[in-house]
């Protein structure tokens, strides 16, 4: 889909993710949180887990973009937010983490408000929580 149609299709809330390597992402984002690449090349890739969608931008892509200043040289970025997958498997995410070599900031656990959830950071400093209801 042309980049210009893709734009127009989109509706509700966007999460786009500056990154320092999309391939890195991608793979993160398919071994650790069993998503799909919907479209990525070197600039820019499309994910999806679910009805879940974001994008990614390489850090060159934005240059000319007010944002690329602030999040230059960032160890962590997104500090403070946490980017929250549901319906996805925090033990399978936390394990594929562990294996390739990912932090685990907090393994996964059930907690009172509902949820099993584990908090793992990805290549450039992201804190995605995979998480899944539970029963009861």
């Amino acid at each position: 889909m042309p980049a210009d149609e893709y734009g127009r299709s989109l509706t509700g809330l966007g999460i786009n993710l500056l990154v320092r390597d999309v391939a890195a992402s991608v793979d993160f984002a398919q071994t650790v949180l069993g998503a799909e690449a919907v479209y990525a090349d070197a600039d820019f890739a499309v994910l999806r887990h679910g009805e879940a969608e974001w994008m990614l931008h390489a850090d060159h892509t934005y240059e000319d973009n007010p944002l690329h200043g602030f999040v230059a040289e960032l160890e962590g970025r997104g500090a403070g937010a946490e980017l929250r997958l549901h319906q996805c498997d925090p033990d399978r995410a936390e394990a594929a983490a562990r294996t390739a070599g990912h932090t685990v900031l907090a393994g996964a656990a059930d907690k009172p408000h509902g949820l099993r959830e584990a908090y793992i950071v990805d290549p450039d400093g992201y804190c995605w929580v995979p998480d899944v209801p539970l029963k009861g």
